[in-house]
């Protein structure tokens, strides 16, 4: 028997924000069934699909794609409606418009106190490529740790420069180009580009008990994670607090929709099982492909009793304050 499972990357879409751009997951729409009702439903159909996969608790965010400040009012506000008539299924990450960072700073704040949501889940750049880095998200930051949440650092679509430039060509299929920009691959180097500005801008010197949280089994960054600390030496000059120290004192990871023992087994080499969490990335992968793979991971030897069920549901109850029954 499984252990309960808490996941943490799982999106709907807020009916105020429904009738725009979704022409973006044209690719998702096509491949993956239903995905449009899943996305929309916030009651019965979710939970049916969590018990197919033994998760006991979403922690539900909207998907990638910006939003403006009213769009994520109204987001949140929807969640939060969703939570009170499921409160022991469901859990909350806000939504913020990472366009206005004081804007976000407030509404993360209102999404704390008043929603008892149990952190964020923000776009890691805005849509004309503008990253989180500069000093006018200090506010942002500042506010994550001060509340004592974390910051959930999600994929967004690439920008039209970005394309242009990095996955479009005469040789080059449409649907190939925006699955190699996206999901496939683009989506999580450029989530990890974003985490390694942050650092270099000297966010965590700044913001020491910040709370960062990486998905897709930390985008990237734990196959590259020897090598950036020692060359991210050359850009920390005068740093107190290395990459490696930010990487183990600031940084959770999940597993979201990535079905392979071996990204595990990789993760584990360098990465305390005490920051590792489950995750589907629902509707996008599915809850019942989740539990197929929790039970190879099981069979796998990777891991521990207490090491499994650290990362099925214990880390996230301590990071989140969440109970999984």
């Amino acid at each position: 028997m499984p252990p309960p499972l808490i996941a943490l990357e799982e999106h709907f879409l807020a009916t105020a924000i429904a009738e725009d751009g979704l022409d973006k997951y044209s690719e998702q729409l096509k491949h993956v069934p239903g995905m449009m009702d899943k996305l929309l439903d916030l009651s019965d159909l979710r939970i049916s699909q969590m018990d197919e996969g033994n998760v006991a608790i979403q922690v539900i965010s909207h998907c990638a794609g910006a939003k403006t400040v009213a769009q994520c009012i109204k987001a949140n506000n929807q969640l939060a409606t969703a939570i009170m008539q499921h409160p022991d299924r469901f859990a909350g990450f806000a939504t913020l418009d990472v366009e206005n960072p004081r804007a976000a700073a407030e509404e993360l704040r209102r999404c704390i106190t008043d929603l008892q949501f149990t952190g964020a889940l923000i776009d890691n750049h805005t849509p004309d490529a503008t990253y989180l880095d500069g000093p006018e998200y200090d506010v942002l930051w500042s506010t994550g740790q001060e509340l004592d949440v974390p910051i959930y650092i999600h994929p967004t679509w690439a920008s039209d420069v970005a394309l242009q430039a990095h996955y479009t060509g005469p040789s080059i299929s449409t649907a190939a180009s925006i699955s190699i920009a996206h999901s496939a691959f683009g989506w999580h180097s450029d989530t990890a580009t974003s985490f390694l500005r942050l650092f270099a801008a000297g966010v965590f010197e700044r913001f020491p008990r910040l709370k960062i949280i990486l998905g897709h089994f930390g985008e990237m960054i734990p196959f590259m994670l020897e090598r950036i600390c020692n060359l991210s030496r050359r850009w920390s000059v005068g740093f107190t607090r290395n990459f490696e120290t930010v990487w183990r004192e600031n940084v959770w990871v999940t597993t979201a929709g990535v079905w392979g023992v071996a990204p595990m087994a990789t993760l584990l080499r360098n990465t305390s099982v005490d920051r590792i969490m489950f995750s589907v990335d629902y509707p996008f992968a599915s809850s019942a492909d989740g539990l197929k793979w929790w039970t190879e991971l099981e069979q796998s030897g990777l891991l521990d009793e207490e090491g499994l069920r650290k990362i099925a549901f214990g880390n996230a109850e301590r990071l989140l304050g969440l109970k999984a029954r």
